[in-house]
């Protein structure tokens, strides 16, 4: 077993479930409060949240996994994992396509028109935006889980 491989998984597997645990809590209650509010302050809010989440800590968990998910399979694919090596890279896969896949290609794009104009134009579009935002999140949350438990299951197996 290659050290190399095992703090990359630790770090993977550390990075995937804070992630879930981040996405979940939207989805099971930040949202939920926010929906309850009129749709110019939730709107007001998302937008604040959409600000302040671009910060250096958030940042470096969020991309640092992508990153460690990559250079991880490739040390897979290199031959260094073993038997653990497709739990791994199905891990990998699975916070590649969730969290930052499903976040680049739905989440921000909805962020970013909610951004955009004035508060009026913003809640006006907020009951499509929480709707359709927070089904994205679901997806990205449950493929944050998968991955903690994938890449779980394959450091064990290390």
């Amino acid at each position: 077993m290659s050290s190399t491989v095992a703090i990359l998984s630790v770090c993977a597997v550390v990075g995937s479930g804070l992630m879930g645990g981040l996405l979940f809590a939207f989805s099971n209650f930040v949202m939920r409060a926010l929906r309850a509010l009129p749709p110019e302050s939730a709107a007001a809010a998302m937008r604040e949240v959409n600000v302040r989440i671009l910060n250096p800590l958030f940042v470096v968990l969020f991309l640092g996994t992508a990153v460690v998910c990559v250079v991880l399979t490739w040390f897979v694919v290199g031959g260094a994992a073993g038997a653990a090596g497709p739990w791994l890279v199905a891990g990998s896969a699975a916070y590649l396509a969730g969290p930052l896949g499903v976040t680049m290609a739905f989440n921000v794009p909805l962020n970013n028109r909610l951004a955009a104009g004035p508060i009026a134009a913003a809640a006006a579009f907020w009951p499509a935006y929480a709707l359709s935002w927070t089904r994205w999140n679901h997806v990205r949350a449950l493929l944050a889980a998968m991955a903690a438990a994938l890449l779980g299951v394959g450091l064990v197996r290390l």
